[in-house]
């Protein structure tokens, strides 16, 4: 009797993954990312895909690209450029390279308009608010200076709770009133942006997490960083039901095939 075959596991759904730029004075440019973030994408199920941080003259190579993913991580990494939102930069502002944030509006425009699924981390959520028209606080100690500490300045790890809000999304996933996150943002959202609301915040009003105000598309941001390893467990969860979310995005044309 010839023996059954068992039958193949579903495929992972590919998520994507923007990149960070470093242009060195004396030496070749590179490109960047926390190790983490693809971890935690192979630990909820999907197959992470690296975006690189392309040129203008080559988003159509970028477009191609999204066109097999079924959703996408905004990572963090150095702020936005405050001038492209017409404000001034100070001393406390530390630009991404124009390269990567040009690459990543670009990203953030057609994820939009395809409503892929969407994680935002740390800049991706700032850069998820100002596409929708928010505003941003440049430095927290300047602009709120009674808020709690936000980042070790040496550094080091640093935590603080966050109150979800009721009825949200992070709720659904989170299930509790409180979490206890990582840290280490010195800048925040101020005004929300059309089509968001606030998701979760700190104890002194500082805004911890947005979401889409549309019911069917996922996408979430997170000022706080659940992929490194000063997440706590729960912070996991996030991943997961991205990575679910994606996973029936991928299935949608075939649904409407049939």
């Amino acid at each position: 009797m010839a023996a059954r075959s068992l039958p193949a596991p579903p495929p992972r759904p590919l998520i994507g993954i923007n990149t960070d730029f470093y242009a060195p004075k004396n030496g070749p440019a590179f490109v960047k990312l926390n190790a983490a973030y693809f971890d935690a994408v192979l630990s909820a199920g999907g197959l992470p895909i690296l975006i690189p941080p392309l040129r203008k003259d080559n988003f159509a190579e970028v477009e191609t690209l999204l066109d097999l993913l079924s959703g996408i991580i905004l990572t963090g990494g150095l702020d936005l450029d405050p001038r492209r939102n017409g404000m001034q930069i100070t001393n406390a502002v530390q630009p991404m390279a124009a390269r990567r944030e040009d690459c990543d509006r670009f990203v953030l425009n057609r994820v939009v308009e395809r409503k892929l699924p969407l994680l935002a981390i740390g800049a991706g959520m700032q850069l998820l608010n100002v596409y929708f028209g928010g505003t941003l606080h440049l430095h927290l100690p300047a602009d709120m200076p009674k808020a709690l500490p936000h980042f070790d300045p040496s550094g080091g790890p640093h935590r603080h709770m966050v109150t979800v809000e009721p009825r949200t999304t992070l709720e659904d996933i989170f299930g509790a009133p409180e979490l206890r996150v990582n840290s280490t943002h010195h800048q925040g959202v101020n005004q929300i942006g059309k089509q968001l609301r606030i998701a979760a915040k700190s104890a002194d009003g500082v805004i911890e997490a947005i979401e889409t105000t549309d019911e069917e598309w996922f996408c979430v941001g997170l000022q706080w960083h659940p992929e490194c390893d000063t997440a706590s467990a729960l912070d996991r969860q996030i991943f997961e039901c991205f990575v679910q979310s994606a996973g029936r995005f991928a299935e949608e044309p075939m649904l409407a095939v049939a």
